[in-house]
């Protein structure tokens, strides 16, 4: 089955609205043509959604948050419900980023919780999974990536499954300049790909998208992407410049 890439900026707490607004003035040109190959997402901070929902409300780049509440309002301060975000013309939302997961604390269950609400209000889940260095070293790759799917996506029918792209992102490759080979990603996402035939058959096993996320620049993305299994990437400092983040897509889908 031919899945068409999926290539996501999570910018994490970078860009208030002005930068925002700048970037997207200067990546837009010429996103049309890249869009027949890829599906482009862009994911500022929540406080810079409005000023990127008006900009990109014309536009084939799709819109996502970094994170939303597994709430639907009330004393919850600080939080952001799925109604806000729909309110906003958001369409994808970022759970379980591997940040969220380590400095915050959000288990497995706590980020299906999201992913649930989030599927319920029409927002498309970009699912985040990984393991550490320690785990990887130690052997737990796939304990770590099993117990990760089976709790994020647990009471997701496989209708739901049609809405949510899994990312795979090694923690050990986040924003440290280091990078799984290709054959190291083509190896974890074939695994994730057969947990997720486990859990919701192969139907859903062969038309979900699984992105890579880890130091993907614009020098290793075609190699990447060229994968059986690697689907698209969740982009995080090569996406902070929109020229860089527009040549590593370009490279992808050449």
């Amino acid at each position: 089955m031919a899945r068409k890439l999926i290539i996501a900026a999570n910018w994490k707490m970078n860009k208030g609205p002005a930068e925002t607004a700048e970037f997207i003035g200067s990546f837009l040109p010429g996103t049309e043509e890249l869009s027949q190959e890829c599906d482009i997402v862009v994911a500022p901070p929540h406080v810079s959604i409005p000023a990127a929902s008006s900009l990109l409300a014309d536009s084939v780049v799709a819109l996502s948050a970094q994170n939303v509440s597994e709430q639907d309002e009330g004393a919850f301060t600080g939080e952001v419900a799925t109604s806000m975000l729909n309110e906003l013309g958001v369409q994808y939302v970022i759970l379980g980023h591997s940040e969220r997961r380590s400095i915050y604390g959000e288990s497995d269950e706590f980020i299906n919780a999201k992913v649930l609400k989030s599927l319920a209000a029409d927002l498309r889940p970009i699912f985040c999974i990984g393991e550490t260095l320690e785990e990887r070293e130690g052997g737990k790759l796939e304990e770590v990536l099993r117990r990760q799917v089976s709790g994020g996506l647990a009471n997701l029918t496989e209708e739901n499954m049609a809405d949510v792209v899994v990312a795979y992102e090694p923690v050990w490759a986040i924003g440290t300049g280091v990078t799984a080979t290709p054959d190291q990603a083509q190896e974890a996402h074939a695994f994730v790909r057969s947990l997720l035939q486990e859990q919701f058959g192969s139907e859903v096993a062969a038309a979900t998208r699984i992105q890579y996320g880890g130091s993907v620049k614009p020098g290793n993305s075609a190699e990447l992407m060229n994968r059986e299994d690697i689907d698209g990437a969740l982009v995080g400092g090569a996406s902070l410049e929109a020229v860089s983040f527009r040549e590593l897509i370009t490279n992808a889908v050449a």
